[in-house]
């Protein structure tokens, strides 16, 4: 069953979201890690939010662990407040029409 997730990051910067994007080789409006569906990011007022759809928690879970020394060399550190949600649909849009 596919999951959403809202990740809270505290105190981050856009900036060093793009620095980790960056770092995982990742492109605006390019094809995201296997088993994520969909991804955006926004700023707020106290850090950045992250909000995805994902195949399933266990691959969610699998890509943190991945990219945890990532987020470590951009300067976050702290971990971020998580909300998982049961999916119940979800659309995703095709790139250029």
């Amino acid at each position: 069953m596919a999951v959403g997730v809202q990740i809270d990051f505290r105190g981050a910067t856009l900036a060093q979201y793009d620095e980790i994007v960056e770092a995982m080789g990742f492109l605006p409006g390019s094809p995201s890690t296997p088993g994520a569906l969909f991804h955006w990011v926004a700023e707020i007022g106290d850090g950045i939010r992250f909000v995805d759809v994902w195949e399933s928690r266990d691959a969610y879970e699998e890509f943190v662990r991945k990219c945890r020394p990532i987020f470590r060399q951009a300067g976050i550190v702290d971990p971020p407040e998580v909300q998982f949600f049961e999916v119940h649909n979800y659309f995703a849009g095709r790139r250029g029409g």
